[in-house]
């Protein structure tokens, strides 16, 4: 099978030597950030091998065109060959098993991962809007986050992804979205750093 190519990424090692567990971790709809990078950073300081691919690369990168743009530009198979890919270069920076995580647009491509399978061995999902309009049997344990007042994600659409994975589902009431972007207005301190304590045992879990 020819190697599959890679997107442009931020990859983040942890102390030591392989093997680590790895974790792929996907950017909301503004694209690549400081904060993303600082996430993958804060994982490999807990021993995880992260990789952020930029999944608007196809486009030019996240300051290419206006949001709309960019978002209707990614297609399905696109974003399978980039997880895909992803998923073989952490294996091949010496990860014995991978997860993923994403947040906003990454939370739903979070999910969808967990769907189509790609060897993945957990997925973290952080208020995913459009999970609710693709409910599915996931080949992975997964964790879905959501805040609980959330204007993008209507309270019946958390339900109805509550009703379809039990406790899979964790509602934090008084978050909005966004609520684990540290530096942002939505920030909620107290919701992030539960949600950070359940990622964390979600991966130790599934991944080493």
């Amino acid at each position: 099978m020819p190697e599959l190519a890679v997107p442009p990424s931020f990859v983040a090692e942890p102390p030591g030597a392989p093997p680590w567990p790895g974790v792929i971790v996907i950017h909301e709809g503004t694209g690549m950030s400081a904060q993303l990078l600082r996430l993958c950073e804060r994982l490999a300081r807990e021993g995880y091998l992260a990789i952020a691919p930029d999944l608007f690369h196809r486009s030019g990168g996240p300051e290419a065109a206006d949001f709309s743009t960019l978002i209707g530009a990614l297609r399905p198979e696109d974003l399978r060959a980039d997880l895909a890919a992803s998923r073989e270069r952490l294996a091949g920076l010496g990860a014995a098993r991978v997860g993923i995580t994403g947040f906003c647009l990454g939370g739903s491509i979070a999910y969808r991962g967990a769907l189509w399978g790609l060897d993945l061995a957990a997925a973290a999902s952080f208020y995913g809007a459009h999970i609710p309009r693709e409910l599915g049997e996931p080949r992975c344990p997964v964790l879905l986050v959501f805040g609980g007042d959330d204007e993008y994600i209507p309270t019946e659409a958390i339900e109805a992804v509550r009703a379809h994975h039990d406790d899979d589902v964790v509602v934090y009431p008084e978050a909005h979205h966004g609520f684990m972007r540290d530096g942002s207005a939505t920030y909620d301190e107290a919701a992030a750093t539960d949600a950070w304590g359940r990622l964390r045992a979600f991966f130790d879990e599934h991944l080493r």
